[in-house]
């Protein structure tokens, strides 16, 4: 199904400035929202505005000249009528900063979703929703309810209003973590608030055991050098994969130490790029080729040290091992099918994989590693399958 997204930027503070003109590091709320967007894949992006000032054309302007097109309408008829039939359309309030993780979550769902915070201090700007959620001012709906919406509005605010529709059509609320919470540009903070909210954000997407415990201070040490320097993202994701495609012909070549030393080298690289794109603006897209790339390049370094220790007495065992590691950990990613469970922290993952790798290194335990490596995948994809079946049995 297809992804399109509704940004509202109608509000306006008391002096009649546009909340969507609001400045965020350097640039505006609007262009935040729309590049967040196209990051996940969204098109067509809509801003619902009343009125396009030349402030707002020049943002618009600029997202152009970076390859992002907005489209301005100025009700919600004209709204829904830019949405194709069956197309999912993500719903970004009038105001709101979101993280890219937060929006690329919503991405990856597969139902009517409404980002939630709870209903206590420190999230009183948030439009509460009942007793216990507040909406986090992102929202996936579908075309279909945001026709159906327009058609009924009359007077009544369509953000408001496609809101409480969602909930009464079942929605899913989606409860949104602290690191992950919008921020509401328009409530009158300044920008360094904005800086700390993009900060907690990047940290955000730590989804397995050593970004989340030992490379945290690493990233950190990274992301700081890398803000003062006119270092790309993209550049760190390609040293990446070259680092880990050095490291394969480094496995092949029986040298599985300096291979080793190369795939550490590049573990926090992928993570430190993210997180520069998102302190930029300019979150990495979903479909960027080096960013994707990165994962069989690891299984290609896994086939190089199993081809190694297959000619040199391990047998054809290594070489299943591996084959059964790639399998697993892919029919697992398969099964989760972008839900967040429970173990996601301890399933299988590049990174997992090498740390795990450390201590057999240090003993030269190859083969052993990877026979652990193809029971880990298993196991983990086993867990996996027994709760997401196990939970359309209930």
């Amino acid at each position: 199904m297809g992804l399109g997204a509704l940004i509202a930027a109608h509000g306006e503070d008391d002096g009649g400035a546009l909340h969507a003109l609001v400045p965020l590091a350097g640039r505006t709320l609007v262009e935040y929202q729309a590049r967040c967007a196209a990051a996940v894949g969204a098109a067509p992006i809509v801003v619902l505005v009343e009125r396009v000032p030349p402030a707002l054309q020049a943002a618009f302007e600029r997202l152009r000249g970076d390859g992002i097109t907005v489209i301005p309408v100025s009700d919600g008829n004209e709204a829904a009528a830019r949405f194709d039939p069956g197309l999912s359309v993500l719903q970004i309030a009038d105001g709101v900063a979101p993280a890219p993780s937060l929006l690329a979550d919503l991405a990856d769902a597969d139902d009517r979703s409404i980002a939630t915070v709870p209903d206590h201090d420190g999230f009183e700007a948030f439009e509460r929703i009942d007793d216990r959620h507040r909406w986090a001012g992102v929202s996936r709906v579908d075309s279909a309810l945001l026709a159906e919406t327009a058609r009924m509005l009359g007077d009544w605010d369509l953000q408001s209003t496609l809101l409480r529709r969602s909930v009464q059509a079942g929605a899913r609320l989606v409860p949104v973590g602290e690191r992950s919470a919008p921020f509401i540009a328009a409530a009158g903070q300044d920008g360094d608030a904005f800086d700390q909210h993009l900060l907690r954000a990047s940290r955000s997407s730590r989804k397995d055991w050593p970004s989340r415990f030992l490379l945290p201070k690493v990233e950190d040490f990274l992301v700081a050098r890398a803000m003062a320097t006119p270092l790309r993202p993209g550049s760190l994701l390609a040293l990446a994969l070259v680092l880990v495609l050095g490291a394969a012909l480094l496995f092949t070549r029986g040298e599985p130490l300096w291979a080793l030393g190369l795939l550490l080298l590049a573990s926090p690289l992928d993570s430190v790029a993210e997180r520069l794109a998102t302190l930029r603006l300019q979150p990495l897209p979903r479909s960027s080729l080096l960013k994707r790339l990165i994962w069989p390049a690891h299984g290609i370094a896994l086939l190089g040290l199993a081809w190694f220790e297959t000619r040199h007495g391990g047998g054809w065992g290594a070489l299943v091992a591996a084959a059964s590691t790639l399998t697993f950990a892919e029919a697992t990613r398969v099964e989760r099918g972008g839900r967040d469970l429970p173990p996601d922290l301890w399933l299988l993952s590049p990174r997992s994989a090498l740390f795990l790798a450390v201590p057999f290194a240090m003993f030269g335990w190859w083969s052993a590693l990877l026979v652990t490596l193809a029971v880990y995948a298993a196991a983990g994809f086993f867990v996996i399958q027994h709760l997401v079946h196990g939970a359309e049995r209930d």
